[in-house]
């Protein structure tokens, strides 16, 4: 970082209108650009003043190949903690498996938003992902039915009971919970479960159409109704006739497209910016948002009668840290998908890995557990993926500190489930080891032991005789 405050980035490109782009966008964050016209020029730079307090590198024009192969390489091998993003045009998995193998942060796609570039920096630097690999794992087929969704957690399991019993009816429903919970996910399976399931249900994330575009995109306009309408234009609500509407970030929308909103909720109709008369259209809306939408009511930036029409049926979802017992499976899962994507593999997790998981506090939830397990699952050279493969988790040190919580070495101390190789071990020898556990946890009270296994003394001497297990084990 330089000396007064602003954050240093080292653009290479060998286009000075491109670099001069780059910059503008980078520079309403608060980062100043140097430049670098080929990688000649890029390695020479670090030994500068300059080089030596960077803050990340961009490097565009990127695509698999040698030279850039050896670059990047380069680069890592002088400043091994220095971020490295690409600029590419191909956004497929593909692109980004052999980006992050070559040494790179994260990468993006063009045309490049200010708001992405931004973003993509700020988590590069903070050691996260934000760029192009977050919403490349967004795009990981995660359409399942609710008896699919991974998670035994009681206040989970409820909140998918009161989105199971909406799923037949018309009437709205009102998602709430933390960024990366899996709003999306408990949406698709109610969308799914639906009457409407033969159609596809439409995305629509209210917070990233600019306020003074959202009227236009989800009702639409005709031609000439505003200073640059060219044309006529069907909105996304229409276009969703007869099907479901998922409108995340809910929150987000201007209160003059709510009172529209409003109207839809109460008559069925949409008026589009411009039109003589509303049309009428058969939607089912499902709201999503990470506040809470009572506080935004009281604050005045929602209005209350949306909100209570939206909120017929409200599901709030527990945060990944309130249901870390889910962990262990939920990797498994994630894992399993991820390895369907070009260029991966099916990968085990060992216990080590699992306890470091659990562990975490997880301030971005289920999204951010995708995010780390795929750069995980890209980088791995072994069978199954160890501690070592998560050295930003172990490096934020952000662990769960409240009393309520278990670890997974405090939930199952002495109870290994898996080999080395990632495969799970024989049940005789998990339920051995569950046995020794019990005993020690009793200190040797037989009777206290059978009652809290759920099986009869008789049967419990009989497993340890079975299972070669000393009574005071």
């Amino acid at each position: 970082m330089t000396r007064n405050g602003q954050r240093l980035l080292l653009l290479i490109d060998d286009e000075p209108a491109q670099r001069r782009l780059i910059a503008a966008l980078a520079s309403r964050g608060g980062w100043r650009s140097i430049f670098a016209a080929d990688a000649e020029m890029a390695l020479a730079t670090l030994s500068t003043p300059d080089g030596l307090q960077l803050d990340a590198v961009l490097l565009d024009h990127w695509a698999p190949g040698a030279d850039t192969t050896a670059l990047i390489a380069e680069l890592k091998r002088r400043r091994p903690a220095l971020p490295i993003l690409t600029l590419t045009a191909d956004g497929s998995v593909a692109q980004a498996v052999a980006a992050m193998r070559s040494g790179a942060t994260d990468f993006l796609v063009k045309p490049l938003a200010p708001e992405r570039l931004l973003g993509a920096l700020e988590a590069a630097v903070g050691g996260t992902a934000a760029g192009e690999l977050r919403p490349l794992t967004e795009k990981i087929p995660a359409l399942l039915a609710f008896d699919e969704i991974v998670g035994s957690a009681p206040d989970f399991r409820a909140a998918l009971a009161i989105a199971a019993k909406a799923a037949r009816a018309r009437i709205p429903v009102l998602l709430e919970g933390e960024s990366g919970v899996g709003k999306e996910v408990v949406g698709e399976a109610i969308h799914a479960a639906s009457p409407r399931a033969k159609r596809a249900m439409t995305t629509i994330n209210c917070g990233a159409i600019p306020a003074n575009l959202v009227d236009s995109e989800l009702f639409g306009h005709e031609m000439g109704a505003f200073t640059g309408a060219f044309e006529r234009k069907i909105g996304k609500l229409v276009d969703a006739d007869g099907g479901t509407v998922f409108l995340d970030e809910i929150c987000q929308i201007p209160l003059d497209v709510q009172t529209k909103l409003l109207r839809l909720l109460q008559t069925g109709e949409v008026h589009p910016i411009g039109a003589r008369h509303p049309r009428e259209v058969d939607v089912r809306i499902i709201a999503a948002t990470n506040k809470r939408l009572a506080d935004e009511v009281e604050a005045g930036r929602f209005r209350e009668d949306l909100y209570y029409r939206l909120n017929v049926v409200q599901v709030t979802i527990p945060p990944l840290r309130e249901r870390s017992g889910d962990i262990p499976a939920l990797a498994r899962h994630l894992l399993a998908r991820i390895a369907r994507q070009p260029g991966l593999r099916q990968l085990g997790i060992t216990d080590d890995a699992l306890a470091l998981l659990v562990e975490y506090d997880w301030p971005g939830n289920v999204r951010q557990l995708q995010n780390a397990l795929f750069r995980a699952a890209v980088l791995c050279e072994g069978s199954a993926l160890t501690r070592s493969d998560f050295p930003q988790i172990a490096a934020m040190g952000n662990r769960r500190t409240d009393p309520g919580t278990t670890s997974a070495a405090g939930a199952g101390a002495g109870v290994t489930l898996f080999r080395p190789d990632g495969n799970l071990r024989l049940l005789e020898d998990i339920e051995a080891d569950i046995i020794r556990l019990a005993i020690g946890h009793y200190r040797g009270r037989m009777t206290e032991v059978a009652r809290r296994l759920g099986i009869g003394r008789s049967t419990l001497y009989r497993k340890l005789g079975e299972l070669g297990i000393d009574n005071a084990a």
